[in-house]
């Protein structure tokens, strides 16, 4: 199984949303852009293993067996008197350009293509293939998010709202905005269709964390995965450190609000 990298990434591919299967275009056959890593992934209690080679958003370094290609490059690069591409260009401009539906579309490609050639064949990602994704990939696409939207959006706001709510999924989906309300009798939510009903601009009234979406129609062990994703692990130390300090606050509170006879001012009689 290969799994590719942001850095391999060409141009930015539209896909259909009429499907839950999101389909987009296989990246070029060479491995010109990546950066291949390979790891062993253990399929058993046995001694049977996969060997697993995936691809990293960071540039490759150049072979010493391909001098020719080498040169070619080099010469190319120094003809050139532009900044290289890299691949998260495209989210990076649809970012700084307020365009979320389409950072949200190339989000998904992006993760398409990390989780590797399975995926990309099939369209789509399996929560099992998150695993694959490296680290530095998705922090660097979370980092754009939030860059761009004020700490608003990205996939550790999202974790941060996940374990706030207990990691209650149907809770966190209300708080994200990703089901509404209906007008019924009884308090009752249902998820928004897309993607009309979701919000596409950032607003006051945006909710924190909308953005990005990931389809959870289908179950949510894709995004379970991906917020308990090591890339993410920071963000429950940081919900802990919240919750204590809104604990400590609780408790001084407390103690310093005593009864109202307590704070009654008590006349001595004592004369």
């Amino acid at each position: 199984m290969a799994t590719n990298s942001i850095h391999s990434l060409p141009h930015r591919h539209r896909h259909r949303h009429s499907s839950p299967n999101y389909h987009l275009n296989p990246p070029p056959s060479t491995a010109g852009f990546l950066k291949p890593v390979t790891a062993t992934l253990k399929t058993s209690l046995s001694s049977s293993s996969t060997t697993v080679t995936t691809y990293s958003l960071s540039p490759t370094s150049p072979s010493s067996s391909s001098s020719t290609t080498t040169a070619a490059a080099a010469a190319a690069a120094a003809a050139s008197t532009s900044e290289p591409a890299t691949a998260l260009d495209a989210l990076r401009n649809h970012l700084s350009s307020k365009d979320y539906r389409q950072a949200d579309e190339e989000t998904r490609r992006l993760l398409i293509v990390l989780a590797g050639e399975a995926a990309v064949k099939r369209g789509y990602v399996f929560f099992s293939e998150v695993q694959f994704i490296s680290e530095s990939d998705l922090k660097a696409i979370d980092c754009l998010w939030r860059e761009h939207s004020g700490g608003k959006f990205g996939y550790s706001v999202q974790k941060k709202i996940w374990e706030k709510a207990n990691k209650d999924f149907t809770t966190f989906f209300i708080k994200v905005g990703w089901m509404k309300k209906l007008d019924t009798e009884v308090e009752q939510y249902n998820y928004r269709a897309f993607p009309t009903e979701f919000t596409w601009e950032l607003t006051d009234e945006t909710p924190e964390g909308h953005l990005p979406l990931t389809n959870a129609l289908r179950g949510t062990r894709l995004l379970n995965s991906i917020l308990n994703h090591p890339a993410f692990k920071d963000t429950d130390e940081v919900v802990a450190e919240e919750e204590e300090d809104s604990d400590n606050s609780s408790k001084s509170r407390d103690s310093g609000s005593k009864p109202l006879s307590n704070r009654l001012f008590k006349p001595n009689y004592s004369f």
